[in-house]
């Protein structure tokens, strides 16, 4: 499960393929990439016990990451990072800048007032602030929201 090329190296730990009887399957990804000397860990698939088992049967050190991608907001490819900031809480995670992350609320969402309503029957009684954070079950992560291009290792861009 694992490709070579010049000095980068890339493990899939997770997805639906394969033929190493000891790895769960399951819907998702997750793979570990070392390039140029880092290590990064790009998604962390659908389940995290099925996560942790596939990190531990490739005897994957995941402590010692630089950084963490998460493509997208997804489950199949988010639900790791329960297990992941268990034993590495303060990696950088970056993500995009989505509310699911964290990032504001769209204001698609609360922008369309109703005028005839009475302000206590709209949303911030009709001052709707510019932007609205939004709740993210990933709170407490060393989260950072990538709004533009950003290069993370050598040759490797956001």
């Amino acid at each position: 499960m694992d490709a070579t090329v010049d000095s980068t190296r890339i493990t899939v730990l997770y997805d639906a393929f394969g033929e190493r009887p000891d790895l769960l399957q399951d819907w998702g990804f997750a793979a570990l990439v070392e390039h140029e000397g880092r290590r990064m860990l790009f998604d962390t698939g659908n389940d995290a016990e099925f996560f942790r088992h596939n990190v531990e049967a490739l005897n994957i050190d995941l402590s010692s990451l630089d950084v963490v991608v998460i493509s997208h907001r997804h489950g199949d490819h988010t639900d790791g990072l329960r297990y992941l900031l268990t034993i590495n809480p303060r990696v950088q995670v970056l993500a995009a800048d989505d509310e699911y992350f964290g990032g504001p609320t769209p204001q698609a969402f609360f922008r369309n007032s109703v005028d005839s309503l009475p302000s206590r029957m709209r949303y911030f009684n009709g001052a709707v602030p510019m932007t609205i954070p939004h709740g993210s079950r990933w709170k407490h992560a060393n989260l950072t929201r990538v709004v533009s291009e950003l290069e993370i290792a050598p040759g490797i861009k956001w």
